[in-house]
């Protein structure tokens, strides 16, 4: 049985199985989600708003909420989308806005441009980088430390 899953801002219906994640239902709609630790609920790549329906989620597991407690822009409405299973109709999430520091971020070709969106630590969600700002070399070295640090983070949480 499907359930009815709304994205905003962009007002796209989803519909999805049961039980099915909220990362599910943005992957359908071509919503890309970058999914920093393979949606294991260790980072904030797929941190997400509910605007309504957050009954119709699963509860919080303790992975989860120990990540959200980390994440800086985390409120009551926070969910990470690989871990928020759908149970009912009527949930409406909001994507927030901004670019995660992930293995795959390519620096290297950001040099002299101005960030197009915020630019966002991995793991805290904390901004990085603010849009429009322009990006030098000092700062792609700091977002690669940034980087550097998350892969080591991703694989001591494998070995646990």
């Amino acid at each position: 049985m499907s359930k009815l899953v709304i994205l905003e801002p962009i007002g796209v219906e989803s519909a999805v199985a049961t039980n099915a994640n909220l990362l599910t239902a943005l992957n359908n709609e071509n919503i890309q989600m970058v999914q920093g630790c393979g949606g294991r609920g260790l980072c904030a790549t797929c941190h997400v708003f509910v605007r309504e329906g957050m009954d119709n989620l699963s509860p919080l597991s303790s992975r989860e909420k120990r990540t959200l407690g980390v994440v800086t822009s985390c409120n009551a409405e926070s969910r990470l989308a690989c871990q928020a299973l759908i149970q009912g109709d009527g949930v409406v999430v909001q994507v927030p806005s901004g670019l995660y520091v992930t293995e795959s971020t390519n620096f290297e070709s950001m040099i002299g441009q101005r960030a197009e969106e915020d630019i966002l630590h991995p793991v805290s969600g904390e901004i990085l980088v603010e849009k429009r700002k322009l990006i030098t070399r000092s700062m792609i070295s700091q977002l690669g430390n940034v980087r550097d640090k998350f892969t080591d983070y991703l694989n001591q949480a494998s070995n646990i």
